[in-house]
């Protein structure tokens, strides 16, 4: 009993009182003490087994935690808008792993609430999103600015416009994202903001399910600039003046819980970027 309590770093008369206590949880006797001896009961035979695969079971789990927290070889976790995915994200992560080439990725793209619930249960450990959460417990570095542009299709009767007013679409029939989505919630607030409310006749998950559904004319959304890409050729993006349409883009984490080692390196590299995340090469 003594070298127990000395290899577990506590006082002989605690490591004493805590198998007591665990063998009146039980309601057996764990060991019998004879003298200065001491052996497993029947009890105590029986159970000893299950402890030791349940301390192999923690030993795995500990080497699997210490892993995951390693500076050089650890893992992030990191959430991002699909509309940052082609070019700004990779680009991050291309600057990172040239100084940490063994810290690896669990990489999640979703919608702007459904990033926030998995940030604040641990699913993931950053977030890169719009519009910026307001909201106790979260910590928010804004990086970016983008403006936002009404995308037409070719042919359209507003396609030869090289600006316009947002309230000047608001007899047309809108394309965009479904709720829950940040884009959908700021092209809601910048028509509100105009004087009406847009009339959705189709939802989608991606950016270019939106642009594809313009470019065969069935309708003109409110997009981020730049995105237009293979359908270059068959939309428009008309720069909205009044009022002025634009997504502030924000690097979130929770503010109570401490960041492990290659997490907060990452976290650093993508605050690196403030200013030029969408102008990144």
């Amino acid at each position: 009993m003594t070298r127990a309590a000395a290899r577990l770093g506590i006082a002989q008369s605690t490591l004493s009182r805590n198998i007591a206590r665990l063998e009146a949880d039980l309601g057996v006797a764990l060991f019998v003490r004879s003298g200065r001896a001491v052996r497993l009961t029947r009890h105590g035979e029986q159970l000893l087994p299950h402890f030791e695969r349940a301390l192999v079971a923690l030993g795995d789990g500990l080497d699997e935690l210490r892993a995951e927290i390693d500076p050089d070889r650890g893992r992030v976790a990191f959430a991002f808008l699909n509309s940052l995915g082609t070019r700004a994200v990779p680009v991050i992560l291309r600057d990172f792993r040239v100084r940490h080439p063994d810290v690896t990725f669990a990489l999640v793209q979703d919608s702007h609430d459904e990033m926030l619930a998995k940030l604040r249960s641990g699913v993931v450990d950053l977030c890169l999103t719009s519009p910026l959460p307001d909201e106790p417990g979260l910590l928010v570095r804004k990086l970016d600015e983008q403006r936002l542009a009404l995308v037409v299709p070719r042919g359209h009767r507003l396609a030869e416009r090289r600006r316009i007013r947002l309230i000047e679409a608001a007899g047309e029939v809108f394309v965009g994202l479904e709720h829950g989505y940040g884009l959908r919630r700021i092209t809601d607030d910048a028509c509100h903001e105009a004087g009406f409310e847009p009339r959705l006749a189709f939802e989608g998950e991606e950016i270019d399910t939106v642009l594809g559904l313009v470019a065969t004319g069935l309708g003109v959304a409110l997009l981020p600039t730049g995105l237009t890409g293979r359908f270059s050729r068959e939309v428009v993006e008309l720069t909205v003046t009044s009022p002025p349409a634009g997504r502030t883009i924000a690097l979130v984490w929770l503010a109570d819980r401490r960041l492990p080692p290659p997490v907060e390196a990452f976290r650093r590299t993508v605050l690196d970027y403030r200013g030029r995340l969408l102008t990144a090469r």
